[in-house]
């Protein structure tokens, strides 16, 4: 291995060091369960083997719509069509219906914190918006059934500037102590709750936080399934690294036009209510 390591580019190295981490690749050894959602079509495959390995993507337009040159890079970044909040979004869905299965209460996405009236905080960084929200709450996840726990979700682009200028550890550890910096603090005083950063790159790699809640919720889940806690936290990372997968590679070749509203004017809607 490190043999082909002195072979690989810094891109490739970066990435492999990525692909190594925890669940990052558990899609590869998966079985093809449909009911789970652990299939792929071919093109799919294809362009889940380009991404891991860094292969230009055959089909893809040189030009993005919003103008700038196409690339893996700014399609993962590129805000046009939605990919980026989808991607988010189903991270947040998946590990909200997660909790539900551990047995977790009163699990809600999108939950709005308490107002502010006067409480200071140490971060100047710290959210104070009146309308803050963050992605998913819940009662239980760490032991304590009335302790409730605020999660927010980061998935982030690993092959951004940004974040590949830095080892992989340290580009996790920085966007969740942001997201502590942010939050933490409104969290423990106003909410009198706990706090926990969810962050995951494009290539699957998990921070440490997100990796112990994801251990917390796989050893509630096979308490209350009666299956071991191997088989459990396998199963949940499989569910992520595809979700994960899945939401990269529609960012690649999803329409990010406009498409024309057709109105038919000769259509009747009051015929639609008799």
């Amino acid at each position: 291995m490190e043999e082909l390591r002195k072979q690989m580019t810094p891109n490739q190295l970066r990435l492999h060091e990525e692909h190594c981490k925890r669940g990052a690749s558990t899609w590869l050894t998966s079985l093809p369960l449909s009911e789970h959602g652990f299939t792929l079509n071919k093109q799919e495959f294809r362009d889940s083997l380009a991404l891991r390995y860094s292969f230009p993507i055959p089909g893809v337009p040189n030009r993005c719509a919003c103008g700038q040159i196409n690339g893996i890079e700014h399609c993962l970044t590129c805000p046009k069509g939605g990919y980026v909040h989808m991607r988010h979004n189903q991270i947040r869905d998946l590990t909200a219906n997660l909790l539900e299965e551990a047995g977790c209460k009163d699990v809600t996405t999108e939950p709005r914190l308490l107002p502010i009236t006067g409480e200071e905080f140490d971060h100047k960084t710290a959210i104070t918006a009146n309308d803050a929200r963050l992605d998913v709450a819940a009662l239980g996840i760490w032991d304590n059934p009335l302790e409730k726990c605020f999660l927010d979700i980061r998935v982030f682009n690993s092959r951004a500037p940004s974040n590949r200028s830095k080892p992989v550890e340290k580009t996790l550890r920085r966007h969740e102590e942001e997201k502590k910096r942010n939050y933490m603090d409104r969290v423990i005083q106003v909410e009198k709750a706990t706090f926990t950063p969810v962050v995951f790159s494009t290539s699957g790699a998990m921070g440490d936080d997100a990796d112990r809640l994801y251990k917390q919720i796989a050893k509630s889940l096979s308490t209350r399934n009666k299956n071991t806690y191997a088989d459990t936290i396998r199963y949940i990372r499989q569910r992520l690294a595809f979700c994960l997968l899945k939401t990269t590679i529609i960012s690649l070749r999803g329409y990010r036009g406009r498409r024309p509203c057709r109105v038919d004017d000769s259509v009747d809607y009051n015929l639609l209510y008799l």
